[in-house]
């Protein structure tokens, strides 16, 4: 289950048909041999334009390109390593991320933990965790920030929404973004991450190693431990897992 929507072009394929949630255009560009230049040329691309892996980790393969050239050298070079890529319309305001609790007998449904916002981007795109600490470039939005801008609940209710429809089991974090830096400005999501990073803070030399889901968790109260017998919470019988099939969820 989670191979086959660990594919981003899969699920924002079925995202999109379900008509219920806000994304920004994309397109599936797969190397079959055809003239690039004229298969990008069919597209209605709007610059800039985002390429990147239909499956990726972290800030890997993802690039902000600004012309026609930049995005035809990105998109061969994405294709060295895969086969087929997704190019999407650069959203350019506030990036945030918001994980999503599986059910459990204190939550009848899936539920989101506070948003956190993301900041201090490289060329339009969040740094690699592994590169920089998320703690350096992330924080949670304040209970105080969430009644001014309703923005902020709209998303967390899609994000739910999402989760509740693949059926999911486990913890999830999905990266969402403002089309505009407009204040205000409605948020798409962009990233359905069925493998969040959930490192924590547990050892010397390790403070500032919480991952994007612990600062969230600790805008809540939660330290680590608390986290991880959150998500045990939520723990299904491995029957109900082997059972489950993608046509049913």
């Amino acid at each position: 289950m989670v191979e086959l929507h660990d594919d981003k072009h899969y699920v924002n394929d079925m995202l999109r048909k379900s008509g219920q949630f806000t994304l920004p255009r994309g397109w599936l560009l797969e190397d079959d041999g055809q003239d690039l230049d004229a298969r990008l040329n069919s597209l209605d691309l709007h610059f800039p334009t985002v390429g990147k892996p239909v499956r990726g980790r972290g800030s890997h393969g993802v690039k902000v390109c600004h012309d026609f050239d930049e995005l035809r050298a990105h998109v061969q070079a994405l294709w060295k390593e895969s086969p087929a890529i997704i190019l999407e319309d650069y959203l350019a305001g506030e990036e945030a991320t918001v994980t999503v609790m599986p059910p459990s007998d204190e939550h009848a449904t899936h539920w989101a933990l506070p948003i956190v916002t993301r900041f201090n981007h490289a060329n339009g795109v969040a740094p690699y965790n592994g590169i920089v600490a998320v703690t350096a470039n992330s924080r949670a939005v304040t209970p105080e920030e969430y009644a001014a801008d309703p923005t902020y609940s709209a998303i967390a209710k899609e994000c739910e929404g999402v989760a509740k429809m693949m059926g999911l089991t486990a913890i999830m974090r999905i990266d969402v973004r403002r089309f505009t830096e407009q204040p205000g400005s409605k948020f798409a999501l962009f990233d359905v991450n069925m493998k969040p990073n959930m490192t924590g803070p547990g050892r010397p030399g390790r403070e500032d190693q919480a991952s994007l889901t612990a600062i969230a968790a600790a805008q809540l109260g939660w330290d680590y431990p608390r986290l991880l017998k959150e998500m045990l919470s939520g723990a299904q019988p491995l029957r109900r897992l082997r059972e489950m099939r993608p046509e049913n969820v």
